[in-house]
C-alpha cells in the first residue's frame, strides 16, 4: 500500500477523534513537538496521541508516525484557518514574533503561529517562510544581490 495512503488515513483518523474529544490544539502542539525533536516525547503524551501510537505498534506501522503526524498536522492547518510562520533573525527580538502574527493575521485573516530562530549568519533584517511563501530581508542576502550585480556588470565590460 503506498506510504502517501496509509498516513493521510491515520492522521484524519487523529483529526476526526481530536475534533470528538476536544483536545485538538493540545494534540497538534505535541505533533509539532515530536516533529521538531523526535528524540524527546513531551511528557505525558496526550490520550488522542498515545491512542494513535498503540494503534500503529498494533499495527506494526510505527514507522509512519513522522508521516502521519506531518499530514495531521497540514490538515489541523486547513481545518482550523491556521499558518505557521518560520522567523530567522540575526539576534534574539523578544516580541517580534507576536507583533508579526497580529500583522499577518490581519491582513490575512488566518490565525499565525510564529516558530522563531536565531541564525546569525543572516547578519541582520529577517527571513520569513509561510507555506510556500518566502520573503528574505536580510542582509546577507543584500550582500549576495550585489556581489553577483558586480560580477555581471564586471563580465560585460571584459
Amino acid at each position: 500500500m503506498n506510504t502517501g495512503v496509509v498516513s493521510a488515513r491515520y492522521a484524519k483518523a487523529l483529526l476526526l477523534l481530536t475534533e470528538e474529544s476536544g483536545r485538538g490544539e493540545q494534540v497538534f502542539d505535541q505533533a509539532r513537538a515530536l516533529l521538531r525533536n523526535p528524540d524527546v516525547a513531551p511528557s505525558p503524551l496526550e490520550e488522542d496521541l498515545a491512542k494513535l501510537v498503540k494503534l500503529l505498534q498494533r499495527n506494526n506501522r510505527g514507522s509512519y508516525l513522522k508521516l502521519i503526524l506531518n499530514d495531521f498536522v497540514r490538515m489541523y492547518c486547513v481545518e482550523n484557518r491556521l499558518r505557521v510562520a518560520h522567523l530567522t533573525t540575526a539576534v534574539e527580538a523578544p516580541g517580534l514574533d507576536e507583533r508579526l502574527a497580529k500583522l499577518i493575521s490581519s491582513k490575512t485573516g488566518f490565525r499565525i503561529i510564529v516558530e522563531t530562530e536565531v541564525n546569525p549568519s543572516i547578519l541582520g533584517g529577517f527571513v520569513l517562510d509561510i507555506d510556500d511563501y518566502m520573503l528574505d530581508a536580510s542582509v546577507a542576502r543584500q550582500i549576495e544581490s550585489i556581489k553577483n550585480q558586480f560580477i555581471e556588470k564586471n563580465n560585460r565590460i571584459v
